[in-house]
């Protein structure tokens, strides 16, 4: 398909079909070239504005496919003025002309990479336009709330307190309880979005590569006696409840000579450093080994870490879950799947996941900030309802928050940098 977006399209629909093209009626037909001589063959869509995705004129032309073919109907199309399209023009533009709030144009994007069933349906969620809803919701209570405490500092005169007639900090303790489902919410997208990064590290042969084929459903791992045969980090998407979950299998992690695995064990600690949570395998036949304990000590504090006691079966334990000195343990065996349920339930625990969430939306990282940001000027203005001005302006910063989401008050450059991440042709 070649799809033109732009302003009085109805000439070029006209050289490039040899007809007028009725609205929004499927047309087959020629596709001809400066000298009316054919291109191809197929289907023409004529959207006038503003009816249309970007709300300017449209006009998508479908061929049959072949790379030569549509690149001499590109061609054609470049000939009678147009020129190529940037990554996610087309939704920029459509933002522009107020077809779509910047939070509905993210969420193109994402439904575009949604990597599960449930991410998807997330994202389809907040393109329809109900994340915006419940954002556009807090703003008019804010809207209301700031009239009022206007009045108040433009009329000092008057004997008559309008934050306490209409109960302002009661409205105000709502609007923080309202944050913080919407940011609940939220949150659940934006695991749905970017997923959870695990690692898994541990000595070698302690079956850290038959945990990653238990848990991808298929040999994705080699797997031999052989301490070392994994010599670099492996990745693997699978999911759990929806929720998408980077699986890497490293390299054992022990001192050696041997300079490729040097690299690999190198490269282990690297994914270390970004992982959200780090499972940590040992045999359950030994435990943790004064080689484990060097490992322990060298993992990062602020990421979360469950032990693994893996090969329960050999070892005569049966599978189970634990916790000693803050940190979880789990007894399993990759190689039978006993135990592996308590660990999706862990992963699912520590990524923060709340069964039966059927109402989230698809969120970015922008958009937690943003809700934060308008939480913390709510609380600040519940601080300060002594103080008219504090109060008038904790509450301006708030609304200015929440509005950054759908995109009332974004500054060109990360709208740029926004768009910039979208797919030719979007």
């Amino acid at each position: 398909m070649v799809r033109l977006s732009g302003p009085d399209l109805a000439s070029q629909a006209r050289q490039l079909t040899g007809r007028e093209l009725s609205p929004r009626l499927a047309t087959f037909g020629r596709f001809l070239d400066a000298a009316a001589a054919e291109i191809d063959e197929g289907i023409a869509l004529y959207f006038p504005a503003p009816h249309s995705y970007t709300g300017e004129d449209v006009l998508e032309l479908q061929g049959h496919g072949g790379p030569v073919v549509m690149e001499l109907l590109l061609q054609r199309c470049l000939e009678l003025g147009a020129r190529l399209a940037e990554p996610g023009e087309f939704t920029r533009r459509a933002f522009f002309n107020d077809k779509l709030d910047l939070a509905q144009a993210e969420a193109v994007a994402d439904l575009i990479e949604a990597s599960t069933a449930a991410a998807a349906r997330s994202a389809i969620r907040s393109l329809s336009g109900e994340f915006s809803s419940a954002v556009h919701e807090l703003v008019e209570q804010l809207i209301a709330l700031r009239t009022l405490v206007e009045a108040t500092l433009d009329f000092p005169e008057e004997d008559v307190d309008f934050l306490h007639q209409t109960d302002a900090d009661g409205r105000l303790s709502a609007q923080i309880r309202d944050v913080d489902r919407l940011l609940a919410k939220a949150r659940q997208g934006s695991l749905l979005r970017k997923g959870l990064h695990v690692v898994l590290v541990g000595q070698p042969n302690v079956g850290k590569s038959s945990l990653l084929n238990r848990l991808a459903g298929e040999e994705r791992a080699i797997v031999t006696a052989i301490p070392g045969t994994t010599r670099d980090a492996l990745r693997e998407t699978i999911q759990i409840e929806g929720i998408p979950l980077h699986v890497i299998d490293t390299a054992g992690l022990r001192e050696t000579e041997d300079e490729i695995e040097q690299l690999g064990i190198a490269r282990s600690w690297k994914e270390i450093g970004r992982a959200d949570v780090v499972l940590h395998m040992l045999d359950a036949r030994t435990g943790m080994t004064e080689a484990d304990r060097t490992i322990v000590a060298r993992l990062p504090g602020n990421i979360e870490q469950i032990v693994l006691h893996n090969k329960s079966d050999l070892a005569g334990h049966a599978a189970s879950r634990e916790v000693a000195g803050g940190r979880v343990a789990l007894w399993l065996s990759a190689k039978t799947g006993d135990g592996m349920s308590l660990l999706e339930q862990e992963l699912l625990r520590v990524a923060g996941w709340q069964a039966g969430a059927e109402d989230v939306f698809m969120a970015r990282e922008r958009h937690l900030l943003a809700l934060k940001e308008a939480r913390a000027h709510l609380l600040e203005a519940q601080a300060r309802q002594a103080q008219a001005e504090l109060l008038a302006e904790e509450l301006r910063l708030a609304q200015e928050a929440l509005g950054s989401i759908t995109g009332e008050f974004t500054p060109d450059d990360l709208l740029g940098e926004i768009f910039s991440r979208f797919c030719i042709g979007k």
